[in-house]
């Protein structure tokens, strides 16, 4: 009971799976939805009438002595049916399919992509997620495209199967039980087969992934330096031989279930059949005399025909049973409901007043992260987030730009809930730096505005370039700020230092205009002198906005108001510079140890 419900399960799975495929390619190209569905039909026309109407008349007419003229007009007019046939199989492969296929392709990008951009960033860091994500982009429209010609051929196979099946049956009755070869070859050996080779997949899957990973890191420039400046290299070829070795000794251990299989796969489904239907005509023709040898030739056609449309069909319906699989990866990333949808709705916020994290706490798959924090930031407030790695500073400002949702307690826009609030208003109210920014392979422009439209771009770009201390670097490039930064699709493009990128970065937030700055490490890939002229410039900006600091480097936070000390997910201590520095507490003991390292003055003069 519990196995039919499993399959009925199944069954309803692949159903869900085909209407997917099919209403997707629909929504994209009617056309391409009704090509793939009936194309088919020309495949196995083709077989049946070649066998069973063609040859058969032929042959009967030349056994019965008809005219002459009879048979070469049915042959000519075979001619220009399969001339047709052959016409409209050769417009639907070469003109109709690359055609409609592109439409089909942007469609499902498009919702792919638009997905991708939905989802809450918690799904990147789920590998389970992430792994249909992947899988889902990998070919999505030549997945779709091979489950409806599969349905389409299973359809018009199983058709093409019971004519020919009748056919034979009016000709010699017990000639029709030969069928039951190529079932067995097809619907038995070959699914054993197909089960054996997708257990050696799964245990090629890991090692392919090592494999994978090897090759993308031998290729992409980001490792080149590495490779060739330390012995990484060898360990790669380790990881690559063992990962190697394993799959060598898994194709070993599946070898002889695949050898077995495909052998009985072959001799049932033709060896056994042509053999055995020989046997059997000749014995109806030699032996019992009940054939002649027109109908011998036309038996014999017509069970050819019948085994290739048996292999045809059961290929087909492979074809949707491993794709589907791929399907219902593609089904469920693109029907995932987001927790924290991009285009929520909401209360659009006037202005900011403040944003106070009220008891919150955030659990990243059950690892406490940030544990009861509580604290407001005001209007044109300065603060600062500081405290060693993994304290949980990123994670507060994730959570402050909406994309988390605390675990528990609320974050509170001027006294509101932030999840009542339009999302994308909500953002906007603030300008941020990561700390693991990126650069893109576009303009220097673009790179610092993103996307968003400014009535003076060019200026508004080069004010945040100037501010972030990189202008005259910019300028000196051959195309200013038109430049194209990477050189991967632009021969001409630049190739910025770590220092001088990280400044381009901390440009979009001097260009956006937002009532809130955010700064994560702004200055981590920076000299002393550059970092004290950034900073320089980021308070500047206090005038107008409020300020929201992350440093390791406790000497730039000196002016905030206030600075919020943080130890494993708590705030640990609270206060302005001075106030910490007079506590003694572990925020003094911090900066008392980095100014002896970096500025190497008198710890007595350190509270001063």
């Amino acid at each position: 009971m519990k196995k039919k419900c499993e399959r009925k399960k199944a069954n309803d799975k692949s159903l869900k799976n085909i209407g997917f495929a099919i209403k997707t390619c629909w929504h994209a190209s009617k056309k391409l939805t009704l090509g793939l569905l009936f194309g088919k039909i020309i495949t196995y026309l083709n077989w049946f009438f070649f066998s069973a109407v063609f040859l058969r008349k032929i042959v009967f007419d030349l056994d019965n002595n008809c005219p002459w003229t009879e048979i070469v007009t049915w042959v000519i007019l075979s001619g220009i049916f399969f001339a047709f046939i052959a016409f409209i199989d050769n417009y639907l492969e070469a003109v109709m399919k690359p055609l409609e296929k592109t439409k089909l392709y942007k469609n499902l990008y498009e919702k792919i992509f638009n997905k991708a951009k939905n989802v809450e960033l918690r799904c990147y860091e789920d590998s389970e997620f992430y792994d249909k994500y992947t899988k889902a982009m990998d070919g999505a429209e030549e997945k779709v495209i091979a489950v409806i010609e599969g349905i389409g051929g299973s359809v018009w196979g199983a058709i093409a199967l019971f004519a020919v099946f009748v056919l034979l049956f009016q000709i010699r009755p017990a000639a029709v039980l030969f069928i039951i070869f190529p079932i067995i070859g097809n619907f038995v050996f070959a699914n054993l087969k197909n089960k054996a080779e997708f257990k050696r997949y799964q245990e090629y899957a890991p090692n392919d992934k090592q494999l994978n990973y090897v090759n993308r890191i031998m290729y992409l420039p980001d490792f080149a330096k590495e490779i060739r400046l330390t012995n990484i290299f060898n360990i790669l070829k380790r990881q690559y031989n063992e990962a190697t070795d394993k799959n060598i000794k898994t194709a070993k251990k599946h070898a002889f279930a695949n050898g077995f299989n495909n052998f009985w796969k072959i001799t049932f489904s033709f060896t056994s059949i042509f053999e055995g239907m020989l046997i059997y005509a000749v014995y109806e023709y030699l032996v019992r005399e009940t054939i002649n040898i027109a109908e011998l030739t036309v038996m014999t056609s017509q069970m050819m025909a019948m085994a290739w449309i048996l292999i045809l069909l059961f290929n087909d319906i492979v074809s949707v049973n491993r794709n589907g699989i791929f399907i219902n990866n593609l089904k469920y990333f693109l029907e995932y409901k987001e927790k924290i949808s991009e285009s929520q709705d909401g209360i659009i916020p006037e202005s900011f007043e403040s944003i106070e994290f009220k008891n919150v706490s955030f659990a990243y798959k059950e690892k406490e992260i940030l544990t009861d924090l509580s604290f407001k930031v005001n209007r044109n407030e300065m603060v600062a987030l500081v405290g060693h790695n993994g304290a949980g500073k990123t994670t507060i400002i994730k959570l402050l730009l909406r994309l988390y949702d605390p675990t528990k307690g609320e974050i509170l826009l001027n006294g509101i809930n932030i999840k009542n609030y339009n999302l994308q208003a909500y953002r906007n109210l603030f300008a941020t730096t990561f700390q693991d920014f990126c650069i893109m392979g576009f303009s220097v422009k673009e790179n610092v505005l993103m996307g968003r439209d400014f009535v003076n771009s060019t200026e508004t770009a080069k004010e945040a370039l100037t501010k972030s201390g990189v202008i005259e670097k910019i300028e000196s490039l051959p195309s200013g700020v038109n430049t194209i930064m990477t050189k991967e699709f632009d021969e001409d493009g630049v190739v910025l230092s770590g220092g001088e990128n990280q400044k381009v970065a901390i440009a979009r937030t001097f260009a956006k205009q937002s009532p809130v700055k955010i700064f994560d490490e702004p200055s981590s890939a920076l000299d002393p002198i550059s970092e004290y002229e950034l900073f320089q410039n980021i308070i500047k900006e206090h005038g107008n906005h409020t300020l929201i600091f992350i440093s390791h480097r406790l000497s730039s936070v000196k002016k905030c108001n206030r600075v919020l000390m943080l130890e494993h997910g708590r705030i640990i201590e609270e206060g302005s510079h001075e106030e910490l520095m007079h506590s003694k507490g572990k925020y003094a003991e911090m900066y008392i140890s980095q100014a002896n390292n970096y500025l190497a003055i008198d710890k007595s003069n350190l509270g001063d």
